[in-house]
Protein backbone atom coordinates (compact mmCIF):
# COMPACT_ATOMS: atom_id res chain seq x y z
CA UNK A 1 0.00 0.00 0.00
CA UNK A 2 1.40 3.37 -1.03
CA UNK A 3 0.72 6.59 0.85
CA UNK A 4 1.09 9.77 -1.16
CA UNK A 5 -0.01 12.69 0.99
CA UNK A 6 -2.44 15.13 -0.54
CA UNK A 7 -1.70 18.85 -0.61
CA UNK A 8 -4.05 19.36 2.35
CA UNK A 9 -2.35 16.60 4.35
CA UNK A 10 1.09 18.04 3.59
CA UNK A 11 -0.11 21.46 4.74
CA UNK A 12 -1.34 19.98 8.03
CA UNK A 13 1.95 18.13 8.46
CA UNK A 14 3.96 21.29 7.80
CA UNK A 15 1.77 23.36 10.12
CA UNK A 16 2.02 20.85 12.96
CA UNK A 17 5.79 20.46 12.47
CA UNK A 18 6.41 24.21 12.35
CA UNK A 19 4.31 24.82 15.44
CA UNK A 20 5.95 21.98 17.36
CA UNK A 21 9.48 23.08 16.49
CA UNK A 22 8.99 26.82 16.97
CA UNK A 23 6.55 27.08 19.87
CA UNK A 24 6.54 23.74 21.67
CA UNK A 25 10.18 22.60 21.52
CA UNK A 26 11.55 25.44 23.71
CA UNK A 27 9.07 24.52 26.46
CA UNK A 28 8.79 20.72 26.26
CA UNK A 29 11.61 19.96 28.70
CA UNK A 30 10.30 22.50 31.20
CA UNK A 31 6.78 21.08 31.07
CA UNK A 32 8.23 17.64 31.81
CA UNK A 33 10.50 18.85 34.59
CA UNK A 34 7.74 20.81 36.33
CA UNK A 35 5.01 18.24 35.58
CA UNK A 36 2.95 21.17 34.33
CA UNK A 37 -0.04 20.92 32.02
CA UNK A 38 0.81 22.91 28.85
CA UNK A 39 -2.34 25.05 28.92
CA UNK A 40 -0.94 27.82 26.72
CA UNK A 41 0.16 25.30 24.09
CA UNK A 42 -3.20 23.53 24.13
CA UNK A 43 -4.86 26.89 23.61
CA UNK A 44 -2.72 27.56 20.55
CA UNK A 45 -3.42 24.08 19.20
CA UNK A 46 -7.13 24.80 19.56
CA UNK A 47 -6.71 27.99 17.52
CA UNK A 48 -5.03 25.94 14.80
CA UNK A 49 -7.87 23.41 14.76
CA UNK A 50 -5.95 20.44 16.20
CA UNK A 51 -8.29 19.58 19.09
CA UNK A 52 -11.18 18.29 16.97
CA UNK A 53 -9.58 17.47 13.68
CA UNK A 54 -11.91 14.91 12.10
CA UNK A 55 -15.08 16.41 13.62
CA UNK A 56 -17.27 18.04 10.93
CA UNK A 57 -17.21 21.82 10.80
CA UNK A 58 -20.90 21.99 11.79
CA UNK A 59 -19.85 20.70 15.22
CA UNK A 60 -16.83 22.97 15.60
CA UNK A 61 -14.17 20.67 14.14
CA UNK A 62 -11.67 21.06 11.34
CA UNK A 63 -13.36 18.45 9.15
CA UNK A 64 -10.14 16.72 8.12
CA UNK A 65 -9.64 13.04 7.37
CA UNK A 66 -8.28 10.61 9.95
CA UNK A 67 -4.81 10.34 8.37
CA UNK A 68 -4.35 14.11 8.73
CA UNK A 69 -5.09 13.75 12.43
CA UNK A 70 -2.57 10.91 12.81
CA UNK A 71 0.10 12.92 11.00
CA UNK A 72 -0.50 15.87 13.34
CA UNK A 73 -0.20 13.70 16.47
CA UNK A 74 3.04 12.24 15.12
CA UNK A 75 4.55 15.68 14.51
CA UNK A 76 3.51 17.04 17.91
CA UNK A 77 4.75 13.92 19.72
CA UNK A 78 8.05 14.20 17.88
CA UNK A 79 8.69 17.23 20.09
CA UNK A 80 6.54 16.55 23.17
CA UNK A 81 4.82 13.21 23.75
CA UNK A 82 2.82 14.71 26.62
CA UNK A 83 1.19 17.26 24.34
CA UNK A 84 0.72 14.56 21.73
CA UNK A 85 -1.37 12.40 24.03
CA UNK A 86 -3.41 15.38 25.27
CA UNK A 87 -4.41 15.99 21.66
CA UNK A 88 -4.97 12.29 21.03
CA UNK A 89 -7.26 11.83 24.03
CA UNK A 90 -9.43 14.82 23.15
CA UNK A 91 -9.74 13.73 19.51
CA UNK A 92 -9.80 9.92 19.63
CA UNK A 93 -11.19 9.06 23.04
CA UNK A 94 -13.71 11.85 23.50
CA UNK A 95 -14.70 13.56 20.23
CA UNK A 96 -14.89 10.28 18.30
CA UNK A 97 -17.43 8.47 20.55
CA UNK A 98 -19.48 11.66 20.91
CA UNK A 99 -19.58 11.97 17.14
CA UNK A 100 -20.43 8.29 16.60
CA UNK A 101 -22.82 7.61 19.48
CA UNK A 102 -23.95 11.03 20.68
CA UNK A 103 -27.39 12.56 20.28
CA UNK A 104 -27.83 15.81 18.37
CA UNK A 105 -28.17 17.64 21.67
CA UNK A 106 -24.97 16.07 23.03
CA UNK A 107 -23.12 17.00 19.85
CA UNK A 108 -24.22 20.63 20.13
CA UNK A 109 -23.70 21.01 23.87
CA UNK A 110 -20.64 18.83 24.49
CA UNK A 111 -18.89 17.88 21.25
CA UNK A 112 -18.82 21.37 19.73
CA UNK A 113 -16.87 23.13 22.53
CA UNK A 114 -14.53 20.12 22.76
CA UNK A 115 -13.83 20.16 19.03
CA UNK A 116 -13.22 23.90 19.12
CA UNK A 117 -10.80 23.44 22.01
CA UNK A 118 -12.88 25.67 24.27
CA UNK A 119 -13.27 22.71 26.61
CA UNK A 120 -11.08 19.67 27.30
CA UNK A 121 -12.20 16.06 27.48
CA UNK A 122 -11.07 12.86 29.21
CA UNK A 123 -11.96 9.17 28.98
CA UNK A 124 -12.28 7.08 32.13
CA UNK A 125 -12.59 3.30 31.88
CA UNK A 126 -9.77 1.95 34.06
CA UNK A 127 -10.22 1.28 37.78
CA UNK A 128 -7.85 0.01 40.49
CA UNK A 129 -9.37 -3.48 40.09
CA UNK A 130 -10.04 -3.50 36.35
CA UNK A 131 -7.50 -2.72 33.68
CA UNK A 132 -7.18 -5.13 30.77
CA UNK A 133 -10.33 -6.88 32.03
CA UNK A 134 -12.51 -3.82 31.46
CA UNK A 135 -15.76 -5.77 31.88
CA UNK A 136 -14.98 -6.26 35.57
CA UNK A 137 -15.30 -2.57 36.48
CA UNK A 138 -17.12 -1.78 39.72
CA UNK A 139 -18.22 1.83 39.40
CA UNK A 140 -22.00 1.58 39.78
CA UNK A 141 -24.83 3.58 38.20
CA UNK A 142 -28.31 3.39 39.72
CA UNK A 143 -31.28 4.80 37.79
CA UNK A 144 -33.46 7.14 39.84
CA UNK A 145 -36.16 8.84 37.83
CA UNK A 146 -34.60 10.99 35.14
CA UNK A 147 -31.11 10.62 36.61
CA UNK A 148 -28.39 8.07 37.29
CA UNK A 149 -26.48 8.12 40.57
CA UNK A 150 -22.83 7.12 40.13
CA UNK A 151 -20.50 5.79 42.82
CA UNK A 152 -16.95 4.53 42.40
CA UNK A 153 -13.32 5.39 41.80
CA UNK A 154 -11.40 5.62 38.55
CA UNK A 155 -7.65 5.78 38.03
CA UNK A 156 -4.98 6.71 35.48
CA UNK A 157 -7.28 9.27 33.81
CA UNK A 158 -5.23 11.26 31.29
CA UNK A 159 -6.40 14.91 31.12
CA UNK A 160 -8.49 14.15 34.22
CA UNK A 161 -7.35 17.07 36.41
CA UNK A 162 -7.97 19.56 33.60
CA UNK A 163 -11.04 18.06 31.90
CA UNK A 164 -14.38 19.82 31.61
CA UNK A 165 -16.16 16.68 30.37
CA UNK A 166 -15.25 13.08 31.22
CA UNK A 167 -16.68 9.96 29.62
CA UNK A 168 -17.21 7.71 32.64
CA UNK A 169 -17.97 4.02 32.26
CA UNK A 170 -20.12 2.45 34.99
CA UNK A 171 -22.25 -0.65 35.37
CA UNK A 172 -25.95 -0.88 36.13
CA UNK A 173 -25.44 -4.55 37.09
CA UNK A 174 -21.98 -6.02 37.83
CA UNK A 175 -23.29 -9.57 37.30
CA UNK A 176 -23.93 -8.76 33.64
CA UNK A 177 -20.26 -7.79 33.11
CA UNK A 178 -19.91 -6.17 29.67
CA UNK A 179 -23.69 -6.16 29.03
CA UNK A 180 -24.33 -4.02 32.09
CA UNK A 181 -21.88 -1.22 31.26
CA UNK A 182 -23.04 2.27 30.32
CA UNK A 183 -21.15 5.40 29.28
CA UNK A 184 -21.98 8.74 30.92
CA UNK A 185 -20.92 12.28 30.17
CA UNK A 186 -19.89 13.60 33.57
CA UNK A 187 -19.26 17.32 33.83
CA UNK A 188 -16.79 19.25 35.92
CA UNK A 189 -18.53 20.80 38.91
CA UNK A 190 -21.18 18.11 39.35
CA UNK A 191 -21.77 17.57 43.06
CA UNK A 192 -19.82 14.58 44.40
CA UNK A 193 -17.47 14.47 41.39
CA UNK A 194 -13.87 15.25 42.32
CA UNK A 195 -10.24 14.77 41.40
CA UNK A 196 -8.39 12.44 43.74
CA UNK A 197 -4.67 11.68 43.68
CA UNK A 198 -2.70 13.16 40.80
CA UNK A 199 -0.33 10.45 39.67
CA UNK A 200 3.47 10.82 39.76
CA UNK A 201 4.61 9.22 36.54
CA UNK A 202 7.85 8.10 34.96
CA UNK A 203 7.06 9.74 31.63
CA UNK A 204 4.57 11.98 29.79
CA UNK A 205 4.63 14.00 32.98
CA UNK A 206 2.97 17.10 31.51
CA UNK A 207 -0.10 15.11 30.46
CA UNK A 208 -1.53 14.99 33.95
CA UNK A 209 -3.26 11.78 35.04
CA UNK A 210 -5.33 11.29 38.15
CA UNK A 211 -7.82 9.34 40.19
CA UNK A 212 -11.45 10.43 39.85
CA UNK A 213 -13.89 10.02 42.73
CA UNK A 214 -17.65 9.65 42.23
CA UNK A 215 -19.64 10.01 45.44
CA UNK A 216 -23.38 9.97 44.73
CA UNK A 217 -22.89 11.94 41.53
CA UNK A 218 -26.27 12.65 39.94
CA UNK A 219 -26.00 12.54 36.16
CA UNK A 220 -29.01 13.47 34.00
CA UNK A 221 -30.30 10.65 31.81
CA UNK A 222 -29.68 13.01 28.89
CA UNK A 223 -25.96 12.51 29.59
CA UNK A 224 -26.10 8.79 28.82
CA UNK A 225 -23.96 8.28 25.71
CA UNK A 226 -25.54 5.69 23.46
CA UNK A 227 -28.07 3.28 24.89
CA UNK A 228 -28.23 1.66 28.32
CA UNK A 229 -26.01 -1.42 28.33
CA UNK A 230 -24.14 -0.24 25.23
CA UNK A 231 -21.20 1.19 27.15
CA UNK A 232 -18.79 -1.67 26.53
CA UNK A 233 -19.39 -1.36 22.79
CA UNK A 234 -18.72 2.37 23.05
CA UNK A 235 -15.52 1.72 25.02
CA UNK A 236 -14.11 -0.90 22.66
CA UNK A 237 -15.00 0.98 19.48
CA UNK A 238 -13.38 4.09 20.92
CA UNK A 239 -10.19 2.24 21.84
CA UNK A 240 -9.92 0.81 18.33
CA UNK A 241 -9.42 4.33 17.04
CA UNK A 242 -7.55 5.57 20.11
CA UNK A 243 -4.85 2.97 19.65
CA UNK A 244 -4.02 4.50 16.30
CA UNK A 245 -3.41 7.81 18.07
CA UNK A 246 -1.02 6.10 20.47
CA UNK A 247 0.75 4.45 17.54
CA UNK A 248 1.24 7.95 16.10
CA UNK A 249 2.54 9.17 19.45
CA UNK A 250 4.99 6.25 19.55
CA UNK A 251 6.04 7.00 15.99
CA UNK A 252 6.81 10.60 16.93
CA UNK A 253 8.94 9.52 19.89
CA UNK A 254 10.84 7.04 17.71
CA UNK A 255 11.50 9.63 15.00
CA UNK A 256 12.69 12.15 17.59
CA UNK A 257 15.08 9.53 18.97
CA UNK A 258 16.55 8.96 15.53
CA UNK A 259 16.81 12.68 14.78
CA UNK A 260 18.68 13.34 18.02
CA UNK A 261 20.95 10.34 17.48
CA UNK A 262 21.97 11.42 13.99
CA UNK A 263 22.80 14.94 15.18
CA UNK A 264 24.82 13.70 18.13
CA UNK A 265 26.65 11.01 16.16
CA UNK A 266 27.84 13.59 13.63
CA UNK A 267 28.99 15.99 16.37
CA UNK A 268 30.51 13.64 18.95
CA UNK A 269 34.19 12.93 18.26
CA UNK A 270 35.99 9.92 19.72
CA UNK A 271 39.30 8.36 18.64
CA UNK A 272 39.81 11.29 16.30
CA UNK A 273 36.59 11.07 14.28
CA UNK A 274 32.82 11.49 14.64
CA UNK A 275 31.17 8.41 16.12
CA UNK A 276 28.87 8.41 13.07
CA UNK A 277 31.79 6.84 11.20
CA UNK A 278 31.83 3.80 13.46
CA UNK A 279 29.99 0.76 12.12
CA UNK A 280 28.39 -0.06 15.49
CA UNK A 281 26.66 3.33 15.51
CA UNK A 282 25.73 3.14 11.84
CA UNK A 283 24.04 -0.20 12.34
CA UNK A 284 21.94 1.18 15.20
CA UNK A 285 20.90 4.13 13.04
CA UNK A 286 20.05 1.80 10.15
CA UNK A 287 17.89 -0.41 12.37
CA UNK A 288 16.12 2.62 13.83
CA UNK A 289 15.37 4.07 10.40
CA UNK A 290 14.07 0.78 8.99
CA UNK A 291 11.80 0.03 11.95
CA UNK A 292 10.42 3.58 11.98
CA UNK A 293 9.52 3.37 8.30
CA UNK A 294 7.77 0.05 8.90
CA UNK A 295 5.88 1.47 11.90
CA UNK A 296 4.82 4.51 9.88
CA UNK A 297 3.38 2.31 7.14
CA UNK A 298 1.36 0.30 9.67
CA UNK A 299 0.19 3.45 11.45
CA UNK A 300 -0.86 5.25 8.27
CA UNK A 301 -2.57 2.10 6.98
CA UNK A 302 -4.57 1.89 10.19
CA UNK A 303 -5.56 5.55 9.81
CA UNK A 304 -6.86 4.96 6.30
CA UNK A 305 -8.65 1.77 7.42
CA UNK A 306 -10.76 3.79 9.85
CA UNK A 307 -12.03 5.78 6.87
CA UNK A 308 -12.65 2.81 4.58
CA UNK A 309 -13.62 -0.16 6.80
CA UNK A 310 -16.41 -0.81 9.26
CA UNK A 311 -14.02 -2.80 11.49
CA UNK A 312 -10.44 -1.58 11.77
CA UNK A 313 -9.44 -3.04 15.15
CA UNK A 314 -6.93 -5.45 13.63
CA UNK A 315 -5.07 -2.70 11.80
CA UNK A 316 -4.93 -0.41 14.82
CA UNK A 317 -3.81 -3.25 17.11
CA UNK A 318 -0.98 -4.13 14.73
CA UNK A 319 0.04 -0.49 14.43
CA UNK A 320 0.07 0.10 18.19
CA UNK A 321 1.86 -3.15 18.98
CA UNK A 322 4.65 -2.53 16.50
CA UNK A 323 5.00 1.25 16.81
CA UNK A 324 5.17 1.13 20.61
CA UNK A 325 7.90 -1.51 20.46
CA UNK A 326 9.78 0.61 17.95
CA UNK A 327 9.46 3.69 20.18
CA UNK A 328 10.99 1.89 23.17
CA UNK A 329 13.73 0.29 21.08
CA UNK A 330 14.69 3.53 19.33
CA UNK A 331 14.71 5.48 22.59
CA UNK A 332 17.01 2.90 24.18
CA UNK A 333 19.31 3.01 21.15
CA UNK A 334 19.34 6.81 21.28
CA UNK A 335 20.49 6.78 24.90
CA UNK A 336 23.15 4.21 24.00
CA UNK A 337 24.45 6.34 21.14
CA UNK A 338 24.62 9.36 23.44
CA UNK A 339 26.49 7.31 26.03
CA UNK A 340 26.65 8.77 29.53
CA UNK A 341 25.36 12.10 28.23
CA UNK A 342 22.14 10.43 27.18
CA UNK A 343 21.40 9.50 30.76
CA UNK A 344 21.39 13.15 31.78
CA UNK A 345 18.55 15.67 31.65
CA UNK A 346 20.71 17.85 29.41
CA UNK A 347 19.75 15.70 26.42
CA UNK A 348 16.09 15.07 25.48
CA UNK A 349 16.73 11.38 24.71
CA UNK A 350 16.46 10.74 28.45
CA UNK A 351 12.89 12.08 28.25
CA UNK A 352 12.17 10.10 25.09
CA UNK A 353 13.15 6.90 26.88
CA UNK A 354 10.85 7.64 29.82
CA UNK A 355 8.00 8.71 27.56
CA UNK A 356 8.25 5.74 25.23
CA UNK A 357 7.39 2.99 27.73
CA UNK A 358 3.82 4.08 28.34
CA UNK A 359 2.96 3.47 24.68
CA UNK A 360 3.27 -0.27 25.37
CA UNK A 361 0.87 0.01 28.30
CA UNK A 362 -2.04 2.38 27.94
CA UNK A 363 -5.07 2.04 25.68
CA UNK A 364 -4.40 -1.70 25.75
CA UNK A 365 -1.10 -3.31 26.68
CA UNK A 366 1.03 -5.02 24.06
CA UNK A 367 -0.24 -8.33 25.39
CA UNK A 368 -3.84 -7.24 24.74
CA UNK A 369 -2.89 -6.15 21.21
CA UNK A 370 -1.47 -9.61 20.59
CA UNK A 371 -4.75 -11.15 21.78
CA UNK A 372 -6.72 -8.94 19.40
CA UNK A 373 -4.43 -9.83 16.50
CA UNK A 374 -4.43 -13.55 17.30
CA UNK A 375 -8.24 -13.65 17.60
CA UNK A 376 -8.53 -12.06 14.17
CA UNK A 377 -6.06 -14.52 12.70
CA UNK A 378 -7.91 -17.50 14.17
CA UNK A 379 -11.31 -16.24 13.05
CA UNK A 380 -10.03 -15.75 9.51
CA UNK A 381 -8.57 -19.26 9.51
CA UNK A 382 -11.91 -20.74 10.60
CA UNK A 383 -13.77 -19.36 7.59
Amino acid sequence: MHFQLTDDQKLIQDTAREFAQNELAPLAGKFDEEQRFPSEIVGRLAELGFMGMFVPEEFGGAGTDNLSYIIAVEEISRVCASTGVIVSVNNSLVCHPLLKFGSDEQKRRVLTPLAKGQKLGAYSLTEPGSGSDAASLRTVAVKKGDRYVLNGRKCFVTNGPNADFVLIFATIDPTKRSKGICCFIVEKGMKGFSVGTIEKKMGIRAALSCELVLDDVEVPAANLLGEEGQGFKVAMNTLDGGRNGIAAQALGIAQASLDASVRYAKERVQFGKPIAEFQAVQWMLADMKTSIDAARLLTYRAAVSKETQEYYGLETAEAKLFASHVAVDCAIKAVQIHGGAGYMHDHPVERFMRDSKITELYEGTSEIQRLVIANNVLKAAAK
